[in-house]
């Protein structure tokens, strides 16, 4: 294949802005950086953010020593788990493996970490062995608040699944809807921002509906919504209305969907809207960086992490860089698109910090997907730039799916959404 000819830098804002670099590309001056074995990077999490920064790592110096830590063999997608609680979709058809990562020379460890220390720079597994790194990459995702309701504890989930953490809890909650009586009440309490958006509330309300009007065409949707606005908004709404009729019923913060307890033994929501007696309550927490990121000390009091918006290193400790959910990235969402865009970004200034040179700006992109039913989809997108070192909306840059769009055109977007999920997870995983 013949060498492709673009500059260092144009190759690497192409990369990061989610336009593939083909392989016989050769990052001037990156192609070949250092000796084999002279630098290893260690990144933490196998989600999209993990795995694409360990995949592009290698891509852009085939040479660095990359190792993936990521405790499961396989790993189950949020965007699309929506569509399992729908019925149209199999938890196998959102499960992906690191098969591929292996083939790439990506060594790959199923294994918790029990610690990270930034001062020594080293990481420690459950089992106890523990490796060194020359710069580490965090993608730990979300936790959640437990203690933001009255009545409310991590025991919960149990009860009343979350389903935010795509796999267990995703067939959990799949199976309540399954087993709840026509006419029955589904009461989904949505999350305040900032939030993990696939697997969004707004979606999941649309694929559950679907589910009823196919299987429990009497029942009800009530959302009990701890913010006054979310995005696409008017677009969901007319979807909503447009094919469910009145079946959800959407309650902002201020107008009744406050919380004052919860009754977890008898699925009783005590809201400023009154007292909800549900069959199925899906109860998304308040969110925070994932565990490990609080534990290595990478958080600050919003309960996310500060990063450079440039390079994804943290303010905090020197050497680690937190992409994906966990990270404060300005006005990008916390999404899996958000996710693969950074993690290019990432990659890309690491193997020139390791090189001893400076770090590029890259115009990070995001789209998000979402199906209100399977023919009938909208969507968002937005590219980001960096100004005055802060990622910023590129103006008039991205938009949203027009209102009132004929069926025609809702369908396309509808093939367009699976169009991207299986493009990024090949991205990602393949």
């Amino acid at each position: 294949m013949k060498k492709v000819t673009l500059s260092r830098r144009q190759a690497i804002q192409l990369a990061a802005a989610g336009v593939a670099v083909p392989t016989a590309f050769a990052l001037s001056g990156c192609e070949t950086t250092g000796r084999k074995g002279a630098g290893h990077v260690v990144v933490i999490g196998g989600g999209f953010g993990g795995a694409a920064t360990a995949k592009y790592l290698k891509r852009y110096n085939p040479e660095l020593n990359v190792t993936l830590i990521e405790p499961n063999t396989t790993y189950v997608t949020c965007p699309g788990s929506n569509w399992v609680l729908a019925g149209f979709t199999e938890m196998n058809e959102i499960t992906h493996n690191y098969d591929a990562a292996k083939k790439n020379g990506i060594n790959v460890v199923h294994e918790m970490v029990a610690n990270v220390d930034p001062a020594k720079q080293t990481v420690t597994l459950a089992g106890g062995k523990t490796m060194s790194y020359d710069r580490l990459v965090m993608s730990p995702g979300i936790d959640f608040k437990w203690d933001v309701h009255a009545g409310i504890s991590q025991a919960a989930e149990t009860a009343m699944p979350h389903a935010y953490k795509a796999g267990p809890q995703t067939l959990l909650l799949r199976d309540q809807l399954r087993a709840m009586p026509d006419g029955g009440t589904f009461v989904m309490i949505a999350p305040p921002n900032p939030f993990r958006c696939p697997p969004g509330p707004y979606e999941r309300a649309a694929m559950i509906a679907h589910y009823f009007k196919n299987n429990k065409p009497k029942s009800k949707l009530l959302i009990l919504d701890q913010k006054n606005a979310f995005s696409k908004q008017g677009l969901f709404q007319q979807g909503w209305e447009l094919n469910y009729g009145q079946m959800i019923e959407w309650v902002s913060l201020d107008d009744g969907g406050r919380i004052n307890s919860i009754d977890v033994a008898n699925k009783t929501i005590d809201a400023s809207y009154g007292k909800v007696k549900a069959d199925v309550v899906n109860y998304i927490p308040p969110q925070k960086a994932g565990k490990l990121a609080h534990a290595t000390g990478l958080t600050n009091e919003s309960g996310f992490c500060p990063v450079n918006q440039i390079t994804f290193e943290s303010t905090i400790h020197k050497n680690i860089h937190v992409i994906g959910d966990a990270c404060i990235a300005g006005p990008m969402p916390k999404s899996g698109h958000s996710a693969t865009s950074q993690a290019k970004a990432t990659a890309a200034n690491i193997v020139l910090a390791m090189k001893g040179e400076e770090p590029i700006w890259a115009k990070n992109v995001n789209t998000c997907y979402s199906l209100v039913t399977p023919d009938y989809a909208i969507s968002v997108a937005a590219i980001y730039d960096i100004v005055d070192g802060k990622i910023t909306d590129v103006p008039g840059a991205g938009g949203v799916s027009p209102m009132d769009g004929d069926a025609a055109f809702r369908r396309t977007e509808a093939n367009y959404t699976r169009g991207w999920y299986r493009s990024i997870t090949d991205e990602v995983w393949g």
